[in-house]
């Protein structure tokens, strides 16, 4: 359990920051207008499919916040540390501008407040004041009351405004008007309006319902911010969608459907004292609301410049230092007061207003994914005292996205263009970060532990019609040769798997253990750079015999099971082909492929191609080593390279033996040209070895079959008698493979 802040707040100013961004300047100003357009089922529809992403994304704050110990930036920290620093800094950066350009946002629809006085300036005097008159004395006297007092003066200033707000929801509620005596409203008269508008209605009401996570911003500034944040958040969230239902019945009784489109305050002629109290609750809605933003926003600012989060590095040291023993957010104030002023300078914020809630959408989406993909990825560190369901997390994140696009599509893209823009160069800034794939880290292993037991359970993955590669190859100089690794490389880039042990010899002890972990570590190292698709481990064993006896029984990465075993020995140095030879039984009673690589210390020339030997004693063998030169070459390494068989046979079985590997290749669609398909006669003087020599001596790789017979009869020498070629794998299958 988090420590407390015993000087902090308590829950109360999370729940009145998060009511009055709610209950704010569109409740006042355009719900009526809404609710006129749309008939009461038009905007009750509004407020469920609205409360569906809002719900779910309360819910979700509130699990994570009592997961962890949420310090100073609310939701910038929780997704920070959840998505890592560098992402927390791209979502963290959108919210502290949407927060800071929602000062001016609240500020401006203050000024609604004194349309009367505005009025009476135009008709006393023949011209139109500016709202500006209003709107920057009114930043003004904010400002000074934020950076003199600080926290605490605004959450005590917050208590009376809110009351205000309370008082005049409480004559509107009570109030009463002739319409209402003659109306006759049912439920059960359905009165969809104008539902073509619907979605452009709804991104103008939506930004109401979005804040219920305002408090969450005051998260340092908490005495128990596990306890106050879930409580806040969730009882502002439903009580003010209970209110807004409450609201949409007293607009539709109240007033005509033009009333409600024509007359922006038409809140004034329902209220009891209307004519004062609606304005008066307008201006304590829109100004609490501009309290909160201009409380939370440089608290945002104040933890991304402590994380360093920013996308430079310059004066991130001055806007992280706090004043006072609070640490309150005096410089960060500095700069959202100047972005706050230029907006309420310009007046109107109405284009910025949506992309304000496309990066608010992008937060709630954020913390809904954070949630799911906890409890998806089924971590046993993530035990939040508070618990929601995964689907409802899942509907969150889901429909975040969808809303953002069904509100405005070209606001989405700009927004999300702006969001890739700022987290390249946060990316530049601070290259050394990662964390992203942490949260993703535990959905992974669900995904690939339940796509193993599939395809271990289906029944298709054992037929030998659906045969695909799935190599293990073992081997104690992993430093010294790595050819091996590259033709597990080649094998799993795109079609198979490949799986590289390499072999300590010795008994498990705590020693040979931790060598064990490090050389692990630096094989990762040192195979990073080929961009592969192995899964490299570790094995200690006491001898060679006992590792291969180990890796025929181990279960494929894949979930379905290991087929073949790689072996390599250096054609400069034999001595490794004799405990391959010793072991290869063993292999074979485990019914797995065997492909031995005879290596050499020149470099691949990977132009040059595969060449395949054919001799008629591979009835077995032929139909494999085609399809692992044709599973290499989806290797970028070998996109230039081309594949040519050559047969060896006598002359009556020459042109039946090119008949059927043509239409082997045709039929099983492998690209290779019938020119590339060449027949050789068994010669009659010398050795078809010599042959080999001298046709596959450039080649980058060539591959020859054997099988049991003929390994008895030639043992070593079938492996140490090809001198002018470099890399060969020789290659036996366990039984024919199907081409189709």
């Amino acid at each position: 359990m988090a420590t407390e802040n015993k000087s902090g707040f308590g829950t109360a100013p999370v729940f009145f920051t998060a009511i009055a961004t709610i209950l704010g300047a569109i409740l006042f100003l355009r719900f009526g207008w809404a609710v006129g357009s749309l008939g009461f089922w038009g905007v009750i529809l509004i407020i469920l499919i609205g409360h569906i992403v809002t719900i779910p994304t309360a819910l979700s704050l509130s699990e994570i916040a009592t997961n962890q110990k949420v310090e100073g930036g609310g939701e910038y920290f929780i997704i920070s540390r959840s998505f890592g620093l560098n992402i927390g800094g791209t979502i963290g950066l959108t919210l502290y501008f949407s927060q800071a350009i929602s000062v001016a946002f609240y500020v401006i629809a203050f000024t609604e407040a004194f349309e009367p006085f505005f009025n009476w300036f135009q008709s006393q005097y023949g011209w139109e004041l500016p709202r500006q008159a209003i709107s920057l004395p009114t930043m003004g006297l904010l400002s000074l009351l934020i950076l003199k007092k600080g926290a605490d003066l605004g959450v005590k200033a917050l208590y009376f405004v809110v009351a205000i707000l309370f008082i005049s929801l409480a004559m509107f509620f009570l109030g009463s008007t002739d319409y209402q005596s003659t109306n006759h409203f049912s439920f059960l008269r359905f009165d969809f309006k104008r539902m073509d508008d619907f979605f452009v209605i709804f991104a103008i009401i939506f930004p109401a319902f979005t804040g219920m996570t305002a408090g969450v911003g005051l998260s340092g500034d908490l005495k128990n911010p596990q306890k106050s944040i879930p409580w806040g958040t969730i009882l502002a969230t439903v009580v003010g969608m209970i209110l807004y239902f409450f609201i949409s019945w007293k607009f539709i009784v109240s007033a005509s459907s033009y009333d409600l489109m024509h007359d922006q305050l038409v809140m004034k002629q329902i209220a009891i004292g209307g004519i004062l109290v609606i304005p008066l609750g307008l201006a304590a809605s829109t100004i609490s609301s501009a309290l909160g933003s201009v409380m939370v926003a440089p608290r945002t600012l104040q933890a991304l410049a402590s994380d360093r989060s920013l996308p430079f590095n310059f004066g991130s040291e001055f806007l992280a230092k706090g004043k006072g023993d609070k640490k309150e957010p005096y410089n960060a104030s500095i700069i959202t007061i100047a972005i706050a002023f230029v907006f309420v300078f310009l007046g109107d914020v109405n284009a910025v207003g949506k992309i304000i809630s496309m990066f608010f959408m992008i937060t709630y989406g954020s913390l809904n994914l954070i949630s799911f993909l906890h409890h998806f990825g089924a971590d046993p560190s993530y035990r939040p005292s508070f618990k929601t369901v995964k689907l409802l997390s899942l509907i969150g994140f889901l429909m975040s996205i969808w809303l953002m696009f069904k509100i405005d599509f070209l606001y989405t893209i700009v927004s999300l263009i702006a969001l890739t823009f700022i987290y390249l160069l946060i990316s530049r800034t601070h290259k050394s970060r990662s964390g992203f794939e942490e949260i993703f880290q535990g959905a992974v292993y669900q995904i690939s532990m339940r796509l193993k037991l599939f395809v271990q359970r289906s029944k298709k993955a054992k037929g030998a019609n659906s045969w695909r590669p799935a190599a293990i190859c073992v081997s104690s100089e992993s430093f010294q040769r790595e050819k091996a690794f590259d033709i597990l490389n080649w094998i799993s880039y795109k079609y198979g798997y490949g799986t590289y042990i390499h072999l300590i010899k010795g008994f498990f002890n705590s020693e040979n253990h931790a060598k064990a972990l490090e050389i692990k570590k630096h094989l990762l190292v040192k195979s990073e750079s080929k961009k592969h698709n192995v899964y490299i481990d570790t094995m200690i064993s006491p001898s060679y015999t006992s590792a291969i006896a180990q890796i025929v029984q181990l279960p494929g990465i894949s979930g379905m099971e290991n087929n073949m075993v790689i072996f390599e020995f250096f054609k400069e140095n034999k001595n490794g082909l004799i405990q391959i030879l010793e072991n290869h039984a063993i292999v074979r009673d485990a019914r797995h492929d065997v492909c031995i690589l005879r290596s050499s210390a020149n470099k691949i020339n990977y132009n040059n191609g595969i060449h395949i030997w054919v001799h008629h004693s591979d009835v077995d063998n032929v139909n494999l080593m085609i399809l692992l030169a044709y599973i290499m070459l989806a290797h970028p390494l070998w996109k230039k390279a081309k594949v040519k068989v050559f047969y060896i046979a006598g002359d009556e079985k020459l042109a039946a033996s090119k008949e059927h590997l043509l239409e082997l290749i045709q039929d099983g669609r492998i690209p290779m040209s019938a020119s590339n398909v060449e027949e050789i006669p068994q010669p009659e003087e010398g050795t078809a070895r010599e042959i080999i020599n001298k046709k596959s001596r450039d080649a980058g790789l060539v591959i020859i079959g054997f099988n049991e017979e003929i390994l008895q009869e030639l043992n070593e020498e079938l492996f140490t008698s090809f001198d002018d070629l470099q890399d060969i794998l020789f290659v036996n299958s366990y039984r024919k493979k199907v081409i189709k």
